[in-house]
Formats: C-alpha cells, structure tokens, sequence
C-alpha cells in the first residue's frame, strides 16, 4: 500500500489528482476488502491521533524548512498571515452561529465544532502545491502551516478555556511567552547538537526529540507548533544570520551540510507518516458515514463558504486568484481537532460524516482546479 501512495505520489503532477483523495479510496477498499473476506483486523481506531500529530510535526518541520526569511519577505509573510487568519476567524464564528441557531447549542460549544472546518490542512496543501511557481508554492506553505498553528491556538483557547474573560487571555499570554522561550533555548541546543554529533545516527534522535518537546508543550496546553515553524526556519535560513557572534559557535558551514541530510530524512519520513495517516483514515471510513443524505447539505455550505472566503480575501489582498483558490483543502489537522473535541462539547450536527465530506469535496474541488488550471506554470 506504501509502495502505491509512493505511486499516487509521484503521478499527482501529471495526473493532477491529489494523492490523498486515492490515498483515501484504496484504504476503504481494503477495509471493504477484509469485512468481506472476514479478515480479522484488530481496532486500529487508537493509532490514529498518534500518527496524524506526528505527520503534523514533521509535515510542518519540513514546510518550514523550505522558507527564506529575510528583510524583503517581511511584508510577504506578514500579508500571508493575514491570509491565512482572517479567513478563518470569520468562517469559524459563521459556522458557529449556525451551529448554534440549528443545533441548539451554545455559541462556545458551537465555536469549537466549527473551527477544525475553517483550517487549511498543510498536510495536503504543501505537497499539492509541489508543482507550482516558486512563489505560489511559498505562499502555499507559509499560508497552510501557518493556518494549522493559528487553527490549533485558537481551537485550545476556546476548549480548554470554561470562561473567555481578561484572566484567560492573560493566561494566553503567558502561555505563548513561554513557548517562545521554549523555541528559542530548544532551537539553540538541537542545533548545537546537530552540528557537534559526530556519530554515524544522528538525525533520528533530533527528530525523537522535537517530538518530546513537542508533547511535553502539549501536556501543559502550550502552542507547540510555533516551536517547529521557528526550529525549522532558524535551520532553513541559517546562511541569513551565519554572520552573528553567536551563531559562529554553531559552526554554520557544518551544520549548512548538516541541515541538508536532515531535510532529505525529514521528507522521506513525513511521507510515510503522511501516507499511513490517510490510508488508515480511508480503512475506519464506513460506506455509511460516506453516503450520509442528512449532512451532505452542511458538508456542501460549508465547501462553498470556504472557497468564497478565500476569493474575497485573495482579492482584498491583491494575490493570484488562479491557481491559489483552489488550494484550501480540509484534511490531517481537521480529523485531529475534530478527534480532540472534549465529550462534553461535542454536537450531532458536526460529526464523522461531516468531516469526511468536506475533506474530499475540498479536495476534489482542488483537484477540478488544478487540473483546468491548463496554463503550464514555468519558471
């Protein structure tokens, strides 16, 4: 099966069929495949927020990664910030009204089912956007790994927060201080580490690593992906502040070579995490959460607003409208969110069904354009 999303992979610039959409199919035709035959096959249901928030690190590690960031970039990224924010901000709290007005629910509770629909997923953005122009790919990846980090703040705000008053924003506040004095001792150590290691393994214990801190920021609710994006641009732009007292300690020019493997591991492995992720996700997929008649009205509003949002605000900002409104596929970081929902706040209305329809209507809608987007971009 890894060996056909390896496949799936490296046909999707061809073919323009996005690898998670056949990477979805062939895991529930095997799950088909084995009730049928009545294979039995243990509950797999466990594994799957383990490996989503391990492809979600490394998906974003690998993201960041690719980024330059120097002076001229400061008012793309800023732009792409509020790209990525906005949207989301006025789709979430829409979608929270209308959970609230049909649901009978609170606009707290509704607002927590509603934000895992308003986040880009950069697990399917980043590699579709593989074949694009150089700065269309980079507003792609700066865009969707910044909707995750925005996405998965915002959603642990409102979760974990009983009262939204002045004591939990301070509390915010405070949690994001720290994450940030976090990011920036674990930045300086792992690259220290990277560059000193003389053994033959070496990138397996960062990677073990980042996903330790990761999970220990997560246990105390802190926004842990910021650590990635910052460790994976400090590593990506290392040639921009080689220059700095500091920095020469950390022997740039060995650690440039150093960061280059990395990337390589880091790519090889978030794919097969990526991989695993959906054809699992695909083999829990039950035909009858697929055809569900009393959600697919919600799951096609919901498509439709996303896609009108982003046109609305990729014009206030003046950026590319082709290709880059179709590429605002739902996918890993909606499944994790929505599995992350406490028991206490979850609604019918947003449910398993729902969330698996607005993940391939997203997707096919991104495929559709990618494939009348028939002006070959080339550099």
């Amino acid at each position: 099966m890894l060996i056909l999303a390896y496949v799936f992979d490296i046909t999707s610039s061809k073919t323009k069929i996005p690898s998670v959409i056949l990477l979805l199919i062939l895991g529930w035709v095997v799950g088909q495949s084995a009730s049928y035959f009545e294979i039995i096959i243990p509950d797999l249901s466990p594994i799957l927020p383990v490996l989503g928030t391990v492809g979600l690190i490394l998906i974003v590690l690998e993201g960041s990664l690719e980024l330059e960031l120097n002076k001229s970039k400061f008012s793309f990224v800023g732009k792409t910030s509020q790209i990525a924010f906005l949207p989301m901000l006025v789709l979430s709290f829409g979608l929270a009204f209308a959970f609230q007005y049909f649901g009978n629910t609170t606009f707290k509770i509704g607002l927590a089912n509603a934000i895992p629909f308003a986040i880009i997923s950069s697990a399917i953005a980043i590699p579709s956007a593989q074949n694009l122009l150089s700065k269309n790919k980079e507003f792609i990846t700066y865009e969707s790994s910044l909707s995750d980090i925005f996405g998965v703040i915002f959603f642990n705000f409102i979760t974990l927060n009983d009262n939204i008053g002045t004591d939990s924003v301070g509390h915010f506040i405070l949690e994001l201080s720290l994450i940030l004095l976090i990011s920036f001792i674990s930045t300086i150590g792992l690259a220290f580490l990277l560059s000193k290691i003389k053994h033959h393994v070496k990138f397996a214990p960062i990677i073990l690593m980042i996903v330790l801190i990761y999970a220990i920021s997560k246990i105390y609710h802190l926004p842990a992906l910021i650590f990635i994006l910052l460790f994976g641009l400090f590593l990506g732009n290392i040639d921009e502040i080689k220059h700095n007292k500091f920095i020469h300690r950390l022997q740039p020019d060995i650690l440039k070579k150093e960061v280059h493997k990395f990337k390589e591991l880091t790519s090889e492995i978030a794919f097969l995490i990526r991989s695993l992720f959906f054809l699992l996700f695909g083999f829990l997929i039950k035909a009858s959460e697929l055809l569900n008649t009393e959600t697919i009205v919600w799951a096609l509003g919901i498509t439709t607003a996303i896609f009108v949002l982003r046109l609305l605000f990729l014009k206030i900002f003046k950026q590319t409208i082709k290709p880059l409104i179709f590429i605002a596929p739902r996918g890993l970081i909606t499944i994790l969110l929505f599995l992350s929902i406490p028991i206490s706040q979850t609604i019918e209305t947003a449910n398993k069904s729902l969330i698996i329809q607005v993940i391939i209507l997203s997707a096919l809608v991104m495929m559709v354009g990618l494939m009348s987007n028939k002006k070959k971009e080339t550099e």
